[in-house]
């Protein structure tokens, strides 16, 4: 065969192949596009509607993915699926070999927004502040007839619980009020609720038992919260007006502090030996003596005179000192330090 038509058989013939290997990939392509991913069921699936549809459950669900096939659980609840009975719900829509992947039940949850108890309380508490002036909203304590527990609403719910309507009998504390709360993206659904509001006020009571005279620390004293109209003027509410000072008498625990109960620490104890002091310009005389009463720092208290024996008043400066005729406190201020002495005279 000459040459030339060696060359021309040749170049025919790797024509020729070259248009099989394309018919080969067509068809190569042309198969891999008529078999679509196979469907396979989810282990779990979030909803926001209130039904679940095929393409929840089910990836490559093609076309029918968003047919409903059941009921969604309640507002920011989670319930299972049987396996088995998602591959009959989606039978009937001509969705066949649905792989299950091994499993046995698939978990849907219903998304919410959860409005807790607690904002519905406040909600209340504010209206009340504002409405009737029962005082701050932290301070009014609110006991419902009925235990309100947290609230889930549609993940598009735009807003906070508020008050629509507020009715209050200052005489028993009772009040009914309509709570408006977001449903959905534009509503709102209504909340009647009821029972009784306190105006509270946090005081100082007593951790346990005090004796008289004990001077009270912070461990002694908690803070509560009493009605406050059960409170009065005298009752203290800061638990630094506490600390360093004695109970006047004995008192028990749980006992609400007023004023009247406390005193400055005594220092100066009864039946203690005192020094008793009596200065006028230029001349200091003292003398011991022994203290009738105890008493804090500017009490007037009863000191016998251990030489004269006779009971003399004096006012208490220091611990174990005792100013006699003092007239003004500024003297107590000029009295020397303890065992400096300017005259050794004793008082007769």
């Amino acid at each position: 065969m000459p040459y030339f038509e060696m060359e021309k058989h040749m170049k025919k013939m790797m024509m020729i192949g070259a248009a099989l290997a394309a018919l080969s990939s067509t068809a190569a392509m042309a198969q891999t596009t008529s078999a679509p991913p196979r469907p396979v069921l989810k282990a779990e699936a979030t909803v926001t509607g209130d039904l679940v549809r095929i393409g929840d459950l089910v990836e490559n669900a093609g076309m029918i993915a968003g047919e409903p096939i059941f009921r969604a659980p309640d507002l920011g609840m989670s319930g299972t699926v049987p396996a088995a009975a998602v591959v009959e719900a989606v039978r009937a829509h001509a969705l066949i070999g649905l792989d299950t992947a091994g499993l046995t039940d698939v978990k849907v949850t219903r998304a919410a927004r959860m409005i807790p108890a607690s904002a519905v309380e406040d909600e209340v508490s504010r209206a009340l502040a504002e409405q009737y002036q029962l005082g701050a909203a932290k301070d009014i304590t609110i006991n419902f007839d009925r235990a309100v527990r947290a609230m889930y609403v549609s993940p598009s719910a735009i807003g906070e619980p508020r008050v629509s309507r507020l009715i209050y009998d200052a005489r028993s504390g009772r009040f009914d009020a309509d709570i408006e709360l977001p449903t959905g993206a534009a509503s709102r659904g209504t909340l009647r609720l009821g029972g009784r509001a306190v105006a509270t006020l946090e005081v100082v009571v007593l951790a346990h038992a005090v004796e008289r005279g004990a001077v009270l620390r912070d461990a002694d004293i908690d803070i509560e919260r009493r009605p406050r109209a059960e409170v009065g003027r005298d009752a203290i509410t800061d638990r630094d007006r506490v600390v360093g000072l004695a109970a006047r008498e004995s008192l028990q625990a749980g006992r609400l502090v007023r004023s009247i109960d406390l005193m400055r620490p005594e220092i100066v104890q009864r039946n203690e030996t005192v020094t008793l002091v009596y200065e006028i310009p230029g001349i200091m005389l003292t003398v011991r003596g022994k203290a009738t009463e105890g008493g804090a720092q500017g009490d007037v208290i009863s000191v016998l005179n251990e030489q004269s024996k006779r009971l003399i008043q004096g006012v208490v400066v220091a611990p174990g000192r005792v100013v006699i005729g003092m007239g003004s406190p500024r003297l107590a201020a000029n009295l020397p330090q303890f065992g400096e002495t300017r005259s050794s005279t004793p008082v007769r």
